[in-house]
């Protein structure tokens, strides 16, 4: 489940939180201090959207800072551009908003113009404006303070830029006795990056409290850390905001009436920047309060989608279109973010009442699989009607221009239903694959009939065992399926050898083999085949490689076609015969009981047993009769073909070398059984194919199929 951050905020984050908030405060935020910032708080619960009007200051501010940097520190000639980034619905919202706090704004602006001209304390300031401002709420106290001060920095700087060019400007810029910024412009520059700086400071701290107000409380509450350590620290960050607007407005109050000398003091700039350094821890300690609240956040809301899926999972439907907007995040007003077959947006009713299959996996599926899933949905169908969607699961932290490219990739591939982009996926969807659905690595196909209801939790199995054959693809059809088949060469090669109905019509004996030694590839084959001229009798022998090792296999391959030893098969035919022994497995195990009881299962397990040893293998096949063995005993039982000739001519071949094969007792052997790590059944008890005790369990974690 996802983590409750409801009640409680972990050990590791409350101490975070309170190293960085010693950091943040100093001495002079006793609580005394705290009390008396407190005191001034009387909000008479009126509500006001201060995001237009942050908006308009942001504007107005970062283009005075950046005409700041460009004119009069760079002795260049600045020019104010017209508000024209800034959205006109923001715009036309601060303006309404603006109408009803104009006069606060004035009121305060005048405030701010009067202590600052006569060079009073800054905190006395600070005070005065908290009282004024006494019935707000704390982002509006701070909006409303950058307001003012944004009025009366823009008009300062206003005349300031024009007074070269505008009569009018210039007869205030007498009149006021301000300096000229590109006379001073060396001298003033200190001053101005200080005052760049603790700007910004004090907008992104701001921000940070306006954002705060907005978090949804049905997914945080007021009294619940993080969001209560965050409404602690609000006044005290809202105080040092306004107190920086106090020094920032002393600033620039000071450069007035100094026309035609300046002195600096290094002391103010010092001031402005000591306020930038703390203001901005501040910000820092806010947005690590603010993350934690996101978290939250996101945990609450990824918890109610899920309970959501999970529920809409469970309740009977008319049809399947409601899961399918849940599972691809989409909504009946925008349900058009899933690709057809031509890869070009289609509406969720395409899909609408039909049999539909999820493959869930991520961006390691392999080409082998699409090709033979291809295979069914495009050539094998017949009456058959569903419909597959491609459901890819990825970490959405990782993600990078690498997976976008493999991700299109496989989408191309794929000629069935895709979505759009695998981000669109959300992560209670993503937990719901995994928690329910038991997605883990490997892929898996999730069966969905046309009323959206699950009838099978992996139909992959299904899929590779009998295609088509198998649908609807239910838990019932796989069951009915088990009960009809029996452990024939039919059932273990499929139509992966197309000349297998010959040589059954014609009574050859059929050797599957396998193995990556070649020197005993080619001394088995050779031996095989010379007794099958002393008995008269057809034989054919196939090679089907090996598990997991397509480069050697492929290597192996390449020599046993130059030197004609056998027949081989093409590299996806051998990754599907060992693909479908798995598959049998898997399905199995959800079908019997035990491993003695169940013979097919059993010679499944042993087939892999055999190939997850260092040595060959050998099953031969004649009718309705069957051995196999591992290679060397195989071979050795070939080579002493005099001491069981006499039964081979009078029982058949396969019942005379079986005879022998159990007549021989290993004094040591060695059986291992690997089974890829994907979710369903594993068996906790496996009995040895050689011996018959009960094999141990080990994990095995690989990373190379090579």
């Amino acid at each position: 489940m996802f983590p409750d951050m409801a009640t409680q905020v972990s050990h590791s984050q409350q101490q975070l939180m309170r190293s960085s908030e010693r950091r943040m405060f100093s001495a002079s935020d006793d609580s005394a201090m705290m009390k008396q910032i407190q005191s001034t708080h009387s909000p008479d619960g009126r509500s006001i959207d201060v995001k237009p009007i942050l908006q308009i200051i942001d504007n107005v501010l970062r283009r005075l800072t950046l005409n700041i940097d460009h004119h009069a520190l760079n002795g260049g000639q600045g020019h104010m551009d017209a508000i024209d980034d800034m959205p006109s619905s923001a715009a036309m919202d601060g303006n309404s908003m603006l109408d009803a706090l104009a006069y606060v704004i004035h009121k305060i602006s005048c405030e701010i113009s009067c202590k600052c001209s006569g060079g009073g304390d800054a905190h006395a300031t600070t005070m005065v404006l908290l009282n004024t401002l006494s019935s707000y709420s704390w982002d509006a106290k701070v909006v409303l303070t950058l307001a003012a001060f944004a009025v009366n920095f823009g008009e300062f700087w206003l005349i300031l830029q024009l007074c070269t060019t505008n009569s009018l400007a210039k007869s205030v810029a007498l009149l006021k006795q301000l300096p000229d910024i590109l006379e001073y412009s060396h001298t003033l520059k200190p001053h101005f990056d200080a005052l760049h700086k603790l700007i910004k400071a004090m907008m992104e701290v701001t921000k940070c409290i306006v954002e705060f107000t907005e978090l949804p409380s049905q997914y945080i509450s007021s009294d619940v850390p993080p969001m209560s350590v965050a409404i602690a620290h609000i006044p005290t960050a809202a105080y040092w905001t306004i107190r920086s607007v106090v020094a920032c407005a002393a600033q620039i109050t000071s450069l007035v009436g100094m026309r035609h000398e300046f002195s600096t003091s290094t002391s103010e700039a010092w001031e402005l920047s000591s306020l930038a350094h703390k203001v901005s821890s501040i910000h820092e300690h806010l947005q690590k309060i603010l993350h934690l609240c996101h978290q939250h956040i996101d945990e609450k809301m990824q918890t109610e989608a899920y309970e959501g899926l999970k529920h809409t999972f469970e309740m009977p439907q008319l049809d399947n279109s409601k899961i399918l907007l849940k599972i691809f995040s989409l909504s009946k007003e925008d349900p058009h973010s899933l690709l057809g077959p031509d890869k070009t947006k289609v509406h969720i009713d395409m899909l609408r009442r039909k049999h539909v299959l999820l493959l869930i996996s991520d961006l390691d599926i392999i080409q082998d699989e699409i090709q033979i899933l291809e295979a069914l949905y495009k050539y094998d169908r017949g009456d058959v009607n569903y419909e597959i969607v491609w459901l890819p699961i990825v970490d959405r932290s990782a993600w990078n221009d690498g997976y976008q490219q493999r991700f299109s990739s496989l989408q191309l591939m794929m000629p069935w239903y895709t979505v759009s982009h695998p981000l669109i996926i959300e992560p209670a969807v993503v937990k719901y694959t995994r928690e329910v659905w038991n997605f883990v690595k490997k892929p898996i196909v999730v069966t969905l009939d046309p009323q959206g209801k699950v009838t099978c939790p992996n139909a992959l199995n299904m899929l590779w065992i009998w295609g088509n054959a198998a649908f609807p693809f239910t838990t019932e059809k796989e069951a009915s399926l088990w009960k009809a088949e029996s452990w024939t060469l039919e059932l273990l090669v499929d139509g992966l050898e197309p000349n297998l109905p010959n040589w059954m019509r014609q009574e050859k004996v059929i050797c599957l083999y396998g193995g990556e030694d070649i020197e005993w590839i080619a001394s088995f084959t050779s031996a095989t085949k010379d007794l099958a001229g002393v008995l008269g009798i057809g034989l054919e022998m196939v090679y089907v490689g090996k598990n997991n090792a397509k480069e050697r296999v492929k290597r192996i391959i390449g020599s046993i076609n130059e030197r004609q030893l056998s027949h081989t098969w093409q590299d996806t035919n051998i990754w599907f015969f060992w693909k479908r022994l798995e598959s049998m497995l898997f399905s199995k195990t959800g079908h019997s009981a035990t491993n003695e009881a169940d013979v097919i299962k059993q010679e499944v397990m042993t087939l892999l047993g055999y190939d997850g040893s260092e040595q060959g293998w050998a099953v031969f096949f004649s009718g309705t009769e069957m051995v196999r063995a591992k290679g060397d005993k195989t071979l050795n039982a070939i080579q002493s073909f005099e001491q069981w000739e006499a039964f081979a001519r009078e029982l058949g071949f396969v019942s005379a070398i079986r005879g022998h094969l159990e007549r021989i007792v290993d004094e040591h052997h060695c059986t291992r059984l690997i089974l890829p790590g994907i979710s369903g059944g594993i068996a906790e008890r496996v009995v040895c194919a050689e011996c018959g005790r009960p094999m141990e369990m080990y994990f095995m974690y690989r990373c190379c199929v090579e």
